[in-house]
């Protein structure tokens, strides 16, 4: 049973900064595009941003130049800089994995961001 966990949600003020990070557990695979969604009450989620295997990058308009995301491949993590906070991308922030060989997708359970204004 494969798991993500992430970590690294909380509250900060307007143009604070936050870095999450998730990784699985559990069954191991080898893990190919990685990525990051939002939602906002009362809102679909939304891709933030992704990352491929060989690392090539895609952001929302809502997340270009201010979120940064990364991995390390070696520990099967990605991670979401995410700098300039705006009471706007308060939400919950999911991790999304996928399997490299299958394309199976695995969900994080999410981690609450709040920015405070």
């Amino acid at each position: 049973q494969v798991q993500l966990v992430e970590s690294g949600g909380g509250l900060v003020q307007s143009g604070g900064s936050l870095r999450l990070s998730c990784a699985p557990s559990g069954s191991s695979f080898r893990v190919g595009t990685m990525a990051w969604y939002r939602q906002a009450p009362g809102k679909q989620r939304e891709l933030v941003a992704d990352i491929s295997s060989a690392g090539s990058t895609n952001y929302a308009d809502s997340a270009k130049g201010r979120f940064t995301i990364s991995r390390d491949n070696a520990k099967n993590t990605v991670y979401l800089q995410m700098n300039s906070l705006k009471p706007e991308d308060t939400a919950i922030y999911y991790c999304n994995a996928k399997n490299f060989w299958t394309g199976s997708s695995y969900w994080g359970q999410g981690t609450q961001v709040t920015v405070s204004s």
